[in-house]
């Protein structure tokens, strides 16, 4: 059998080769975890839970503004250097998960500032949270009419 590009053992390396590629591609980069603009706690917030809020969010953009640089810069250096090895190429992140999260934060950030508008006002108190089972009373049989 004459080996060459047309044998089947180097259409297996091939496919194996695609195969590894795109299983490594698929791994470059995190899965965006975007954040709910409206949140179930909103309703029973005061105005100090939500700049203790609006703070950590700014904290949490600060981390993900840096992400995102990172990821930029990383990209350009594989693109240059996957002109020269190719396989670099599939370490890229295509996936663009800190501008997804940075956009949902920055949605969560300006409902938050309307709500502080409004719950910082003075004389505004929010609703008390519902109210829960609570712990269990004794029993009481009643009383027997005489």
């Amino acid at each position: 059998m004459v080996s060459g590009f047309g044998s089947n053992d180097v259409r297996l390396e091939l496919y194996c080769a695609m195969a590894i590629a795109v299983g490594v591609a698929s791994c470059a980069g995190r899965d965006p975890q975007p954040i709910v603009t409206v949140q179930p706690q909103d309703a029973y917030s005061d105005c100090t839970m939500i700049r203790a809020e609006i703070e950590a969010n700014n904290q949490k953009a600060k981390q993900l503004a840096d992400e995102q640089g990172l990821k930029v810069a990383q990209n350009v250096a594989a693109g240059i250097v996957g002109v020269v090895i190719w396989p670099v190429w599939f370490g890229m992140d295509f996936k663009g998960a800190a501008a997804q999260d940075v956009a949902a934060l920055q949605a969560r950030q300006e409902y938050l500032t309307q709500l502080a508008v409004q719950r910082c006002a003075p004389g505004y108190r929010p609703p008390p949270p519902p109210q829960g089972y609570g712990p269990p009373q004794a029993y009481a049989p009643p009383q027997q009419a005489r």
